[in-house]
């Protein structure tokens, strides 16, 4: 029973903890002072409004219905009361992704082709929760293709002319290999027809070429062949075409491009893939570069052309790079750059801002163009990249791909999969997030398409701006002081001019001092305490920093942090703060709810309620006997303990011996003695009910004997000894003696053994050093003074040689 009481109390502690970081994250929701319902959902995505008429407190403002949902269902709201709408969405057309394969029966028309799903959602969204879907992409096969292929027709570019005319049956026999649906298109593009650009002389003009080169006039841009399944009448067509000429070396390609891209009509292209393929020897002119021929209006980004010729280009400028990058991406075209190697650094820099593009390196006849064709529409449609169109206000969107082997990106990579192969099916997770409602609440519709392809993701967005109760409110309600606002939601929206929880004053009665009075407590000058504004003549209680912190009361006299505190904690953390009151949790009592009812940490060993010598205070024992002292009155410094208090006792009544073996029947027969025969047989802990104290004491022969002793709930004291003291055995004497002689010699042994291993290593280092003297000496070699030699010479003085 005690452990329950401990463990609801920690629940209890744990649900006030959780409610206090609960309001912290609410915090958002009160300090939006919503108020109403519709203002309160837009605060936040974990804001509710309760609509319950009586939730406020006396003083509380009506924003205070506004919190978080945790906080409000602890505060007493009815999840039934209390406004939360959630965001939706709903799949409006789901086609599934087309399965054709190539040389199907079949022969469907491009609108029927489905290469993306779903087509079209609905969303509602509220502000700051996302909605989250999937979007799958499947490449299909056989799909159709339109190309057009723009070529420059200046001087430098004769030859290659000559390997175009005869491009279109070439190339669609290898489309052939990818689709059973192409067509192909010719234009052709040079230079504006100004100054400095072209020579404006008539005979240039007529023939720009130098010698007897035979020339066609100079022009900007010709629609020569629109979009044709025919092969061979392309080749018709281009083969007629002729070598025109400019003065400076870029060339008015964008003017063209921008055409090609605009005129959809006269072009021909249909909602396929569309590509097309820029061949071109040099460099480009792009915005501004008018000015040079006096052409200072930008380009317009329409169509201009009169009998498939671009009539225009004397009148606007060039388009610039960007304009260009919108209208391509517009009308779903995917552009091949097909230039000289010695222009492929500028053109890889041109396809780095156009998206879906890509560079190719043209020969110096342009003979491998249909390879690089090919190659640069395999590498196009091999990666699929999803734009957006513009998003409304406060409105964001995220992308995760999911793409082949398990590859997987966020962010930016995320828009996009590469290495697709035909039949590959790749997904999208996308994320769209509202972070305010729009000013007018009108729908809203994006779209998401993957780059260089028609079809597209229609996305209807609706916005959570209200709550569900507000279209049920009652205008100019009698519960609104008279009609003066409406009623809705649990709370009064007042008409203009009115204010008041109730709508009960006019705007213009405000500041008027017998309003004042009302917010008056009796025999005091503060208005509202100090802790709040009189409006209407009723207090409206401050908001403090801390929004776990209320002022209320008629008076805003009350508050909910101002209690006595105990370990730091506002009631002890075991009470709620009431009007500057603890109202404390079962088992708790005082001022700061910091005294515990619980009896159990007073429980001593013995069962006894601070072990019989002491009242259990607040949880803790207060010992009435000074002696005894610790949590439960157990611990007695100057005590002796049970052992040494019966173990005289014990030997007289068991062994007849010790200090009261002449007092034992009067002093020693307050317990009942059982004797055991070893300490196996001495009773166990836990064998029985009763506390037991196992000791070991000596006897005045010292010798030790073992007992144990314990007392049951009837006071009666009983005690178990094993009859037979362990006493120590006397010593033998024969091992001691043979042991001291054994240990001297060999200690005398040991002593010898040293000497002489000392001795020897002395008389080696002399004999050593001996040696080395001997070897060191140098003996004199002079003759012997005393040696006389045995031959004696004598000389005759007479002789004189002869």
């Amino acid at each position: 029973q005690t452990n329950f009481k401990l463990l609801t109390c920690a629940g209890v502690l744990c649900c006030l903890i959780w409610n206090g970081f609960a309001q912290q994250a609410g915090s958002d929701c009160i300090k939006a002072n919503a108020r109403s319902c519709g203002e309160c959902i837009q605060a936040g995505p974990n804001c509710g409004w309760c609509k319950k008429t009586d939730f406020l407190q006396e003083g509380e403002p009506t924003s205070a219905r506004c919190d978080d949902l945790a906080a409000l269902k602890s505060k007493g709201c009815p999840p039934e009361d209390i406004e939360n709408p959630r965001g939706s969405q709903q799949v409006l057309e789901n086609r599934e992704v087309t399965n054709r394969k190539k040389g199907a029966a079949e022969k469907l028309k491009p609108e029927a082709i489905t290469q993306i799903q779903p087509q079209k959602l609905g969303l509602q969204l509220r502000v700051g929760e996302p909605q989250t879907f999937s979007l799958k992409f499947k490449r299909a096969e056989d799909y159709p293709i339109d190309l057009y292929y723009l070529m420059d027709l200046s001087y430098s570019m004769k030859d290659d002319l000559e390997n175009v005319k005869s491009l279109g049956t070439a190339l669609m026999v290898e489309m052939e290999k990818i689709t059973s649906d192409f067509r192909i298109g010719f234009g052709s593009f040079v230079e504006k027809t100004v100054m400095p650009y072209i020579s404006t002389t008539p005979a240039k003009l007529r023939n720009p070429c130098t010698g007897d080169q035979n020339c066609t006039s100079p022009f900007s841009y010709k629609n020569v062949l629109s979009l044709t399944s025919e092969g061979n009448k392309f080749n018709e067509l281009v083969g007629k075409q002729h070598i025109s000429g400019n003065l400076d070396s870029p060339e008015g390609g964008f003017d063209a491009i921008m055409q090609v891209a605009v005129c959809g009509e006269q072009i021909g292209w249909r909602n396929v893939t569309r590509l097309l393929v820029f061949s071109t020897d040099a460099g480009f002119h792009f915005a501004g570069d008018g000015k040079l021929g006096g052409i200072v209006l930008p380009n317009d980004g329409k169509c201009h052309l009169e009998n498939n010729v671009y009539t225009m280009s004397h009148y606007y400028d060039y388009p610039s790079i960007a304009h260009l990058v919108q209208k391509l991406s517009e009308n779903n075209i995917q552009t091949i750059f097909a230039v000289t190697e010695e222009f492929q650094t500028v053109y890889k820099e041109l396809k780095n801002l156009i998206p879906k593009s890509a560079v190719g390196t043209l020969s110096s006849n342009s003979s491998n163009v249909i390879q690089l064709i090919i190659d640069a529409y395999n590498s196009l449609s091999s990666e699929v990249i999803l734009e957006n169109t513009k998003l409304p206000k406060g409105v964001t969107i995220s992308y995760k791909s999911f793409c082949k082997n398990g590859v997987n990106d966020t962010q930016e990579d995320g828009r996009k999969c590469s290495n697709i192969s035909i039949g590959d099916e790749v997904k999208f997770e996308i994320n769209i997030t509202a972070n305010e409602c729009p000013k007018k609440e009108q729908n809203e519709t994006i779209k998401i398409k993957p780059l260089g392809f028609t079809e597209e993701v229609e996305i209807n967005l609706q916005f959570i701006c209200e709550c569900q109760c507000q279209s049920e409110g009652e205008p100019n309600s009698p519960a609104c002081h008279e009609g003066n606002g409406t009623f809705e939601c649990g709370a009064c929206r007042c008409n203009e001019g009115r204010i008041g929880r109730l709508c009960e004053c006019s705007t213009d009665e405000v500041n008027s001092e017998d309003m004042d009075a009302y917010c008056r407590r009796e025999n005091s000058t503060e208005i509202c305490s100090n802790n709040g504004e009189c409006i209407c003549g009723q207090c409206v209680c401050k908001k403090r920093e801390n929004t776990n912190e209320v002022y209320s009361g008629k008076y805003c006299e009350c508050d909910n942090f101002n209690c006595d505190r105990s370990n730091g904690l506002i009631c002890g953390g075991n009470g709620i703060c009431k009007c500057r009151v603890c109202e404390c949790f079962p088992n708790f009592t005082g001022s700061a709810c910091d005294c515990s009812l619980d009896i159990a940490p007073c429980m001593a060993k013995n069962g006894q309620i601070c072990n019989g010598r002491g009242t259990c205070e607040c949880g803790t024992c207060n010992c009435t006997d000074p002696k005894f002292q610790g949590p439960t009155c157990e611990t007695c410094q100057t005590c002796l303990g049970v052992c040494a208090e019966h173990k005289d006792c014990i030997q007289c009544r068991a062994f007849e011996k010790g200090e009261k073996k002449e007092t034992c029947s009067q002093e020693c027969m307050h317990f009942n003695m059982t004797l055991v025969e070893s300490r196996d047989k001495l009773p166990q802990p836990g064998s029985q009910p009763d506390p037991l104290s196992h000791c070991k004491e000596k006897d005045v022969d010292d010798c030790w004997f073992y007992f144990t002793y314990s007392v049951n709930k009837n006071g009666e004291a009983y005690v178990h000894v094993v009859e037979n003291p362990e006493c120590p055995s006397g010593p033998d004497i024969i091992p001691i003696v043979a042991g001291v002689v054994a240990g001297i010699v060999l200690i005398g042994l040991a002593l010898l053994l040293i000497w002489k291993l000392l001795m020897i290593i002395h008389d080696r280092r002399e004999f050593a050093k001996f040696e080395k003297e001997k070897m060191n000496a140098k003996w004199d070699t002079g003759e012997n003074p005393i040696y006389k030699s045995a031959v004696t010479t004598v000389v005759n003085p007479k002789y004189e040689g002869k």
